[in-house]
């Protein structure tokens, strides 16, 4: 982990809070558009942030008209906003329950391609039998600990697959016709609980070697996957305190994976709502969500002085509750404008932004992975 305060955005449709794309300035004609998007991360890489996180699941909408009716894929909007928008890394969620690694692993790739190594990806398991209905698959019960473990596997695929082209396996040379050496290409043979994978990729291998691997932390059931192939964890809490344990919780798994607990880093989600209206705003949320939607905070959350909120963090970084921090606007797109230019003015000496050069990996002090497969010399 680099030392520094490292400072993130969720960007999500019209924001966290259900009932945001009903409020006013949310304009819900351009949700589902290419400049919405790329409007919202130009904001963030403004502000200096180390990454935009863009949400995603499988969950079918529901029945509530009230209700935002679908989403756009992750992965895909990643792809449109980053070559776009320079400056910021970009890490889109990525289910990898009813999906298949090898497939997800092309994905984020060039995903790191057209970024010129800005990606990584955030893994996530679906839950629900509505989910698997989707795909026309009979689900069988699904405890968590068994979805995690499915997600590391796919996890590990991906990063064999990555590496299944040493990096200097691209030739190039059109006099001769060659353009890859086929002896630097290899085939994983990977056959795990869930996973039976021959490879290689189809894929050259990424910029990064390995795109930044962002997990959740929060489910005890997760944190064997989290301990051994997490660089970067988020949690929930809805106290600094119990922020602090869920660090520690973290930070033993990693180390009971045999891992170096300093070179992962641990960030916390905060809901954010600032400015003197933001009450007022907020129950006119609470008031616009629809009838079977939870508006409750899913983590700690501030409403209001953008400095008291600057004041938290300092505080949370000091007791090193958190190497940093998802910031979580309730409502977008007026939700990212309020931390760039309401929130990160006064946070002081907590938090400079760096100039980002290199890749994500970089950016949080990580070196890139050496390539599993590439000979040796003799």
């Amino acid at each position: 982990m680099s030392g520094r305060l490292h400072l993130a955005v969720e960007l999500g449709a019209a924001g966290r809070h259900p009932g945001a794309w009903r409020l006013g300035g949310a304009d819900p004609a351009r949700l589902f558009t290419a400049p919405y998007h790329l409007d919202l991360v130009r904001t963030a890489a403004r502000g200096g942030l180390d990454l935009v996180a863009l949400p995603d699941s499988l969950r079918p909408p529901g029945a509530d008209p009230a209700a935002l009716p679908g989403t756009l894929d992750a992965v895909a909007v990643a792809a449109r906003v980053a070559p776009a928008v320079p400056g910021i890394g970009v890490v889109p969620t990525v289910t990898v329950t009813h999906t298949e690694p090898f497939h997800l692993s092309k994905a984020v790739a060039t995903l790191d391609f057209v970024s010129t190594g800005r990606a990584g990806w955030q893994p996530d398991v679906s839950r629900t039998q509505a989910e698997a209905d989707l795909f026309g698959r009979a689900r069988a019960d699904r405890d968590a600990a068994s979805l995690w473990r499915e997600a590391g596997e796919a996890i590990e695929v991906a990063a064999r697959l990555w590496d299944s082209w040493e990096d200097d396996a691209e030739i190039r040379d059109a006099a001769t016709g060659r353009f890859v050496d086929r002896d630097r290409l290899h085939h994983i043979d990977f056959t795990g609980e869930f996973f039976s994978v021959t490879g290689p990729s189809i894929t050259p291998r990424p910029p990064q070697g390995q795109p930044l691997t962002v997990l959740r932390g929060d489910e005890t059931e997760a944190l064997a996957t989290v301990g051994r192939y997490a660089d970067v964890v988020r949690v929930a809490a809805d106290t600094v305190a119990g922020a602090a344990e869920a660090r520690d919780r973290v930070r033993a798994a990693v180390a009971d994976a045999g891992r170096d607990p300093e070179q992962v880093t641990v960030l916390l989600d905060v809901e954010t709502l600032l400015g003197d209206d933001a009450a007022a705003r907020l129950r006119e949320l609470d008031a616009l969500a629809p009838a079977d939607a939870d508006p409750a905070p899913a983590t700690l959350r501030h409403v209001g002085d953008p400095a008291a909120l600057a004041a938290l963090l300092r505080d949370a970084a000091e007791e090193r509750a958190a190497d940093g921090f998802v910031l979580v606007p309730l409502a977008l797109p007026s939700g990212v404008d309020e931390i760039v230019d309401g929130l990160l003015p006064v946070l002081g000496d907590a938090w400079t932004p760096a100039p980002y050069d290199g890749t994500l990996r970089d950016r949080f002090g990580l070196a890139r992975p050496a390539d599993r497969y590439t000979r040796t010399a003799g």
